[in-house]
C-alpha cells in the first residue's frame, strides 16, 4: 500500500503546478479536509473553467443552503431527458452525509478535477456528485470522533436538527432528504455510491464495502452485482493496493467469530435507493487508518466504479429495464428480514489478534487488538437473510388526502398518483392494528413502532373528492408497498405517520352505559354468548365490571369505526373510478 501511496503523491506533485489543488493536497501532512466554503468555491471555479461540468443548486437544506450537485458530461449535454434517450448511464455519488467521515468530499474534489483536466470523462456515463450532503454538520467543525485517526478537524454527524441524515431517507424529516428525492427523480441514476468511514473492530483493511444485500435486492440486479460488479471492484481495489473485505460487523465480540452482512433498510441511503432498483454501494474506510490512505482509497474506488459502469453501460441499461418491468408485475413483497445463521460463506480475513487486559480506567477487563500480531485466516461470512413478513400487493391503494405528507412523499419519489373527481363509496380491504410495540425512548425524533400485528376485513368506506389512488403497476412498487403496508420495517406506520389513529376519541360513562349495555345484551343473544365465552377464557375480564362494559361497547354500533383502523385502503377488485 505504501508504494501505491507514494506513486499517487508523486503524480500529485507533478500535477500541482498546473492544477487546482484541494486543501487536502496543500497540507504537507495530508491530514486536512475542506471546509464548506472551500468546497463551494472549488467547484464554482471548476464550473467557470470547464464546459463539461455544471453546478446545480438543488432545493434547500435544514440550514437554508441548497444541495450542491456537480454534474460531469463528456459531450456537454446536461438535460436528463436527452441523456436517457442517448441510453447513457448515470452514476450518483453522495459525500458528507456524516461530515466527520469526510474522505469522499476530498477524494471527489480531486477526482472531478482530474477527470476534467486529463480528459478522462467516460463517454457513456454521466457522473452526478453531491459535494456535501449534510451542509449543516459540515459547518459545525470540531473533533467529535474521538477514536478516529484524522483529519485535524471535521464536521459533526448530526445536522442542524440533530438528525442522523443516514436514518432519514424514508421518513424525510429533513429538507435535505426532500432535495435528495428531487435529484433522484430528476436524474434517475442507475448506480449509487455513498462514501463513509466506519468504526468498530480493528483489522488490516483500509476500506470495507457494503453492497445492497442480495436477498432483498431485485434478483436480476443481484445476479449482476454479486457475480460481476462486486467481484470486479474487489479485484481492482486489490490491484490498486487497497484490498477490501465486506463491511465488518462482527457476529461475536471480534471479527474472527465471523462477520454479518449489513442489511440496509430504507431508512439508509442505499436501502432507499434499492427500492428504486438502483445498484447501490457504501464505501467504508477504516477510522484507525491515516487520513491520506483513506482519501486515496476512496478516490480509487470511485474511479474503478465509474470505469466498470462505462464498460458495462449497455448491459446495466438492459438489466435495469428488466428489473423495473419485473417489479411492475411482482405480486408478493417482503416487508421485514432476519439473518439466517444456517447459511454462511467462508472468506479469507486479514485481522489483528484480539485479547483482554485490565483497564487502566476501571480495572476491569477491556478489549484490545494487538497490531504486532496480524493474522490471515478463514472466517464465516453470514450473508443470507430470509423474509419474515410478506404482503401481496393490491390492485391499488387509496390514501385519504388528510395524510398529506404520505401523498407528498409518494409524488416526490416519482410515484404516479390519481385523485378522485367525486365523492365515492368503495368496498376496500382494510387493516385494524391489533398490536404493536413502541420503545420508551425516541430514535431519530420518532418512537419507532415494531412487531405490528393486523387483522384484515372488507369494508364499505366513503372516500372524498381529492383522495389519492396509487395503482400498483409501477416500477416503484417496492417503495409503494414497503411504505404503505403497516408491517414494513420502515413503513410510514412504523415511523409514526399515522399515530393519530391509535388514540380513541370517544368513550362512555359507566353509570349511563350500564343500562344501554344491558339492553344490548338482551336484544343480541349472540353478543351475550361472545361475552360469556370471553369471560370463560379470561378470568381477569370476569372480575372486572368495567372491562365487561368495554367489551360490550367495542362490539356495539356506538363504538367508533376509525379507532385503530389503518386509513389507507386496499382496492382488490377492478372498479371503475372517476379520476383526474
Amino acid at each position: 500500500m505504501k508504494f501505491f501511496l507514494l506513486q499517487f503523491f508523486f503524480l500529485l506533485i507533478t500535477f500541482a503546478s498546473k492544477a487546482q489543488l484541494t486543501p487536502f493536497e496543500k497540507d504537507p501532512q495530508k491530514n486536512s479536509t475542506a471546509t464548506y466554503p472551500q468546497i463551494v468555491n472549488y467547484y464554482q471555479a471548476l464550473d467557470q473553467q470547464y464546459d463539461q461540468l455544471k453546478v446545480y443548486n438543488i432545493g434547500t437544506t435544514d440550514i437554508g443552503k441548497p444541495l450542491q450537485l456537480i454534474v460531469l458530461s463528456k459531450d456537454k449535454i446536461f438535460d436528463p431527458a436527452i441523456i436517457k434517450k442517448q441510453n447513457k448511464r448515470v452514476v450518483l455519488i453522495n459525500n458528507g452525509i456524516h461530515p466527520g467521515e469526510p474522505e469522499g468530499i476530498d477524494a471527489s474534489m480531486m477526482l472531478v478535477r482530474d477527470l476534467l483536466k486529463k480528459n478522462r470523462l467516460p463517454a457513456n456515463v454521466v457522473i452526478c456528485l453531491i459535494a456535501v450532503y449534510n451542509i449543516d454538520g459540515c459547518l459545525n467543525r470540531g473533533i467529535s470522533r474521538i477514536s478516529q485517526n484524522g483529519p485535524k478537524a471535521y464536521g459533526f454527524r448530526g445536522n442542524y436538527r440533530n438528525l442522523d441524515l443516514n436514518r432519514d431517507f424514508i421518513k424525510a424529516d429533513s429538507k435535505n432528504a426532500l432535495a435528495f428525492m428531487q435529484i433522484l427523480n430528476t436524474w434517475k441514476p442507475d448506480v449509487f455510491l455513498d462514501n463513509h468511514t466506519s468504526d468498530g473492530a480493528d483489522y488490516q483493511y483500509v476500506m470495507t464495502l457494503i453492497e445492497t444485500q442480495h436477498n432483498k435486492q431485485n434478483p436480476i440486479l443481484a445476479d449482476y452485482t454479486s457475480k460481476t460488479l462486486t467481484p470486479e471492484l474487489f479485484l481492482r481495489m486489490k490491484r490498486s493496493g487497497f484490498e477490501m473485505t465486506p463491511y465488518v460487523e462482527s457476529e461475536g465480540a471480534t471479527p474472527d467469530s465471523g462477520i454479518v452482512a449489513f442489511i440496509e433498510t430504507p431508512r439508509y441511503s442505499s436501502g432507499f435507493t434499492a427500492q428504486h432498483n438502483i445498484i447501490s454501494y457504501i464505501s467504508e474506510t477504516h477510522m484507525l487508518k491515516a487520513f491520506a490512505p483513506r482519501v486515496v482509497s476512496t478516490y480509487d474506488f470511485m474511479q474503478h466504479l465509474i470505469n466498470i459502469v462505462q464498460r458495462d453501460a449497455s448491459f446495466i441499461s438492459k438489466i435495469k429495464l428488466q428489473a423495473d418491468e419485473e417489479t411492475k408485475t411482482q405480486k408478493t413483497f417482503a416487508l421485514d428480514w432476519e439473518l439466517d445463521k444456517s447459511h454462511f460463506d467462508t472468506i479469507v480475513f486479514k485481522g489483528f489478534t484480539a485479547g483482554y487486559k485490565p483497564s487502566e480506567v476501571s480495572g476491569l477487563p477491556r478489549l484490545y487488538y494487538d497490531r504486532s500480531k496480524p493474522f490471515t485466516k478463514k472466517i464465516r461470512y453470514y450473508n443470507t437473510y430470509k423474509p419474515t413478513v410478506f404482503a401481496n400487493k393490491p390492485l391499488a391503494y387509496i390514501i385519504p388526502q388528510a395524510w398529506g405528507k404520505v401523498i407528498d412523499l409518494m409524488e416526490r419519489n416519482g410515484v404516479k398518483t390519481h385523485r378522485l373527481k367525486t365523492d365515492t363509496t368503495l368496498t376496500v380491504q382494510t387493516y385494524s392494528i391489533t398490536d404493536y410495540k413502541t420503545p420508551a425512548r425516541p430514535f431519530e425524533g420518532h418512537y419507532l413502532h415494531n412487531n405490528e400485528k393486523v387483522s384484515v376485513k372488507e369494508a364499505s368506506i366513503k372516500f372524498y373528492q381529492g383522495d389519492v389512488v396509487v395503482y400498483c403497476d409501477q416500477s416503484l412498487n417496492r417503495y409503494i408497498v414497503e411504505t404503505l403496508e403497516p408491517q414494513g420495517v420502515d413503513s410510514f406506520f412504523a415511523w409514526n405517520f399515522f399515530d393519530s389513529i391509535l388514540g380513541q376519541k370517544e368513550h362512555f360513562s359507566d353509570y349511563v352505559f350500564e343500562d344501554v349495555a344491558a339492553e344490548l345484551l338482551k336484544k343480541n343473544p349472540e353478543l351475550k354468548q361472545q361475552l360469556e365465552a370471553e369471560k370463560a377464557k379470561n378470568p381477569e375480564l370476569a372480575k372486572s365490571a368495567e372491562a365487561q362494559l368495554n367489551f360490550v361497547y367495542k362490539n356495539s354500533p356506538y363504538f367508533e369505526p376509525t379507532y385503530l383502523r389503518y386509513p389507507v385502503g386496499r382496492i382488490i377488485a377492478p372498479v371503475k373510478l372517476n379520476l383526474n
